[in-house]
């Protein structure tokens, strides 16, 4: 029997790349996207240009000594040019994608400004990363995952759209425009389940919960405000994404209009797994 396809979008680090690494461990090949292709590369995090650890290639080495295969494809979520030679690329390489990790998001300006400091075009950057993105990939990619038996679709929500913050964003907590573009997000899957019931397609929303990445740090989230937190690994929220590529969650958890990650992985014994990029 062939091995599975998985699409991830930002796989460069953090939660893309650990999940992209599980993926491969349970049995997928991925198709991996991000802005980085190589180590050293510079881009806009959060306002500032400066490189981050993680890349590409980097994912794809542990991938591959993950025992699947990697497809690197560098593109900038955006540019929707890019992400739909990126998605075709995919569909030409492999035939087929059986699970679509909608994961990457904006992480540049406006993301942690004040309601009265975002502007309108801070706001479509946003929009554009965090919604318009995740949207091209699923319209590419159905048509073929309708044709098949079965497929899945995981779109990466934030828990900061359905919670209001503690404090302003430059304190803490969270503005008002990576949130809403999160709630957007959340409504796909209900959208996509009426449309296309016994189709064979799953559509899951789930949150992260704290997570500490490298573009966190860069936006300036530190050990001070994660005390505010009871903080979730990344490879923890990545062996649940592994895990929901082959088990159905419970009831329980498929009622909520966004399965909480940190939760799931302490239900299934999954916190302290190691990372998959060591």
């Amino acid at each position: 029997m062939s091995r599975r396809v998985a699409f991830v979008s930002g796989a460069s680090r953090g939660i893309g790349a650990e999940s992209a690494v599980a993926l491969a461990g349970a049995g997928f090949d991925v198709a991996i996207t991000a802005r980085t292709l190589g180590d050293g590369e510079a881009y806009d995090h959060v306002g500032k240009v400066a490189p981050l650890p993680g890349s590409l290639r980097a994912t794809a080495a542990a991938v591959e000594a993950a025992g699947g295969k990697a497809l690197c494809l560098q593109a900038d979520i955006l540019d929707p040019e890019a992400i739909d030679k990126a998605a075709q690329s995919a569909l030409d390489e492999f035939g087929r994608i059986d699970l679509l990790f909608n994961n990457a998001i904006y992480q540049g300006a406006g993301v942690q400004e004040r309601v009265l400091e975002v502007t309108p075009d801070q706001l479509r950057a946003i929009y554009q990363g965090n919604v318009l993105t995740p949207l091209a990939l699923v319209q590419r990619f159905l048509p073929t995952m309708l044709e098949q038996d079965s497929a899945t679709i995981i779109n990466m929500l934030s828990a900061t759209a359905f919670v209001d913050p503690p404090a302003p964003a430059d304190q803490g907590g969270w503005g008002f425009a990576y949130p809403a573009s999160k709630a957007a997000l959340q409504r796909m899957a209900g959208a996509l389940r009426a449309e296309y019931p016994d189709s064979g397609l799953r559509v899951l929303n789930i949150e992260p919960g704290m997570v500490l990445t490298e573009l966190m740090k860069a936006s300036g989230i530190d050990e001070k405000v994660l005390g505010k937190f009871t903080p979730t690994p990344a490879s923890g929220i990545a062996a649940v994404i592994a895990w929901l590529a082959d088990n159905e969650p419970s009831e329980e958890w498929k009622a909520q209009p966004c399965m909480r990650g940190p939760a799931m992985a302490e239900e299934l014994g999954l916190l302290d797994v190691p990372s998959f990029l060591s």
